[in-house]
C-alpha cells in the first residue's frame, strides 16, 4: 500500500491512497488447511491437519455424528480415491456443519474434506476432480408459485 499527497491551488493537502487487496487462501495456523462445501442449505466448514486424532462434527465424533453404514464410508471416500485407506491415522480434522438435513449435510462434509485435500497437494486436486469430489452439486429447492399447491402441483382440473 502506498500513500502519496499531492497539494492543490487552494493549498490543501491530498492523501491519495493506493490499496492493493490480495485475497489469498492459507492455513489459518500452522499446519492448518481449511475447506468450505455446500449442499442445499447445508454448509460445512473443515479445519484439517496432520496429526493423528480424531474427526470431530460440532464437538462430537463424527462416526457418533453419521452413524448410519453407508454415511460412514460415504465421508471417507475423498480419502480412498488420493490413496489414504484409515484418515485417522495421518489426519485430524474440526467440522462444524449447520442447516438442512443430515444427508445434505454429509454432502457438505465430503466437498469441504475434498477441498482441503485439494489444498495438499496438486496431485490430489486432480484426482478428486477427475472423480467428482470437487464439483458442487447445484440442485436446490425449487420456489412455490403462486395459484399452485407446490413447485409444479396444480389444484384438480374440473371440466365442469
Amino acid at each position: 500500500m502506498s500513500v502519496e499527497t499531492e497539494e492543490t491551488k487552494e493549498g490543501i493537502t491530498e492523501k491519495l491512497i493506493d490499496t492493493k487487496v490480495v485475497k489469498k487462501d492459507k492455513p489459518l495456523k500452522k499446519g492448518f488447511i481449511s475447506g468450505t462445501g455446500r449442499r442445499k442449505e447445508a454448509t460445512a466448514r473443515v479445519f484439517l491437519w496432520e496429526a493423528k486424532g480424531d474427526f470431530t462434527v460440532n464437538g462430537q465424533s463424527i462416526e457418533k455424528y453419521f452413524s448410519g453404514n453407508v454415511e460412514q464410508t460415504k465421508w471417507v471416500r475423498p480419502f480412498h480415491t488420493i490413496g489414504i485407506s484409515h484418515p485417522e491415522a495421518k489426519y485430524s480434522a474440526s467440522i462444524k456443519v449447520a442447516g438442512s438435513g443430515k444427508s445434505s449435510q454429509l454432502d457438505a462434509v465430503v466437498l469441504a474434506i475434498s477441498k482441503a485435500l485439494a489444498k495438499l497437494d496438486e496431485e490430489f486436486d486432480k484426482t478428486l476432480r477427475k472423480q467428482g469430489f470437487l464439483t458442487r452439486d447445484p440442485r436446490m429447492v425449487e420456489r412455490k408459485k403462486p395459484f399452485l399447491h407446490k413447485a409444479r402441483k396444480r389444484p384438480q382440473y374440473s371440466k365442469r
